[in-house]
């Protein structure tokens, strides 16, 4: 077997298995499915937004992460909306302001990321040619991509219970919009019924021939601008030009002495080993899996994670961020002590999950381990005259609220709970690795997955699908399959309990489990993805 590729949507992992099979390596094949995903999924993510991956190459003895979240453009100002503030999600994933100014039109884009992501990891770690990798998201584009479930579902969600804006709105912003995914009464297309998307081959062809450099510096970039210009928008060509990715180390973590790699400030990664060095201190194996006092257990360790995000985490750019402090084992054995006395955590939020995200996991037959997480934040609706590609919302997770983690400030990225991860052996060599699309319910699901794995003895596929509670506030949001009598249970403690309609709910992981050298896939069923071997 030449590896494995696990993504949210079948042509992505089709897209990285043809990678492999030409004699790719897994960084070609997940920017190959990365490349796909903005055209077969365009509101979870595109060439215009933004996001993580961590990449592990043991035989060149690489293992970074490639951090290419959007940025506020340099026009930004932290008190742009601070007589505008409405409230907040109860996820904690999304500020909401006055006629939706940050979340819909341009000036909701920030600096757009994920190009030059992808176009670095090819670059510095691929083997493959862009054209080459660019080529089946070139020709879904042009041929054209038939609607799956998921993808019906989410354009035709009404989340207007959350105070956001429905994602047919999105759809219809655009001239582009209204044309591509739109049928002529306005209604978003059908299972079914095929996308095509010409603006947007037109401009990966471009892209192909002219490199990164033609999105942000060259004659699309100067498109993009006079676009942005025209309509009162942040974004600006120095913006573009000055983009650059990050690079880090991962932040490390253990769980029940398993090594644990994630991504730094401002991802997620923090929260995830925090969740994970409070379960450790527990015997979770000995109690009933998703049982009252399983989910107290975990309900309470996520909302200690939850409450030190607000409070600590942040662009480290530009905030002190105190992993000493937030990774303590110490503390994590306090906050273990506090559970068992049945200490509840407050945690407050401004008077839904959004799904804006994707994700692709792959391994090769070498040992390379690429785990990558890209999004559009929301949705900004923009699409520019002749483009095809949407832009990110970037500037709705940012507080309009000045002097805080999170507050606004330019060139400044928004939290994230972006998390790709990899689990090591104790001999150093992965035994999971996994990352998920769904914003603030991405660490809680990654948490559960692991535990799920190492604790309860769950293949990959088990653990993925296993029913999941989701805590970011004090309610605990469960999974459907969740039974009644185990929720009662918890309500007769005091808890309040929010129960989704859907039977998969809450992020949604995609795993790669490698037990004795023997790769095994797990695409979470709420997405239309699948695992394939190479």
């Amino acid at each position: 077997m030449r590896g494995m590729v696990v993504a949210a949507q079948p042509e992505a992992s089709e897209a990285g298995v043809l990678a492999l099979r030409k004699g790719g390596n897994a960084i070609d094949a997940a920017i190959a499915a990365a490349f796909v995903q903005g055209v077969v999924d365009p509101l979870m993510t595109g060439i215009a937004g933004y996001g993580s991956m961590q990449i592990h190459m043991p035989r060149r003895g690489v293992h970074q992460h490639l951090t290419f979240y959007a940025r506020a453009p340099m026009a930004a100002r932290e008190d742009m909306w601070a007589d505008a503030v409405v409230g907040q999600s109860r996820d904690g994933f999304v500020y909401l302001v006055k006629d939706h100014a940050n979340e819909i039109g341009y000036l909701a884009p920030g600096t757009p990321g994920n190009l030059r992501g992808y176009t670095d990891a090819l670059r510095d770690f691929g083997t493959m040619e862009l054209a080459d990798v660019l080529r089946p998201a070139i020709d879904l584009a042009r041929d054209g991509f038939m609607v799956r479930p998921y993808v019906h579902y989410y354009w035709t969600l009404d989340q207007r219970s959350s105070g956001m804006l429905n994602p047919i709105d999105y759809l219809r912003f655009s001239r582009t919009g209204r044309e591509t995914y739109c049928t002529p009464d306005g209604a978003p297309k059908k299972p079914g019924q095929i996308v095509k998307n010409p603006d947007m081959a037109r401009s990966l062809e471009r892209i192909a021939r002219g490199g990164p450099e033609i999105f942000y510096g060259g004659e699309m970039a100067e498109e993009i601008v006079a676009d942005f210009r025209r309509h009162g928008g942040l974004l600006s060509i120095e913006d573009l030009r000055g983009y650059q990715c990050r690079r880090s180390d991962p932040v490390w973590g253990s769980y029940r002495g398993y090594p644990v790699a994630t991504l730094a400030p401002p991802g997620g990664g923090v929260s995830l080993l925090q969740i994970l060095h409070v379960l450790e201190r527990f015997d979770l194996a000995a109690l009933d899996h998703n049982g009252a006092e399983h989910l107290r257990i975990l309900a309470e360790a996520m909302k200690q994670a939850a409450l030190d995000k607000d409070a600590h985490v942040g662009d480290p750019e530009f905030v002190d961020v105190p992993l000493d402090m937030l990774l303590s084992k110490q503390r994590a054995g306090g906050i273990a002590d506090r559970i068992r006395a049945g200490v509840k955590v407050h945690v407050p939020r401004m008077p839904f999950e959004p799904q804006d995200t994707t994700h692709v996991t792959v391994m090769d037959e070498e040992g390379n381990a690429v785990s990558l997480t890209h999004t559009l934040g929301n949705p900004s609706g923009v699409i520019t005259d002749g483009l095809g590609f949407m832009y990110n919302g970037l500037m709705n997770g940012f507080d309009p609220r000045p002097g805080r983690a999170g507050s606004i400030a330019p060139g400044k990225g928004r939290t994230s709970s972006q998390c790709p991860t990899i689990v090591f052996d104790r001999d150093g060599r992965p035994r999971i690795v996994l990352g998920a699309p769904g914003a603030t319910a991405i660490v809680p699901a990654l948490a559960q997955t692991i535990s799920n794995i190492l604790d309860f003895g769950m293949t990959t596929f088990e653990a993925v699908a296993a029913p999941r509670i989701s805590v970011n506030s004090d309610t605990i949001d469960v999974s459907n399959r969740i039974p009644r009598y185990v929720t009662g249970a918890l309500e007769a403690q005091g808890y309040p309990v929010a129960r989704s309609y859907m039977s998969y709910a809450f992020a949604a992981v995609h795993a790669i489990g490698v037990v004795d050298g023997r790769m095994s896939g797990g695409a979470d069923p709420q997405r239309d993805g699948v695992a394939l071997s190479a």
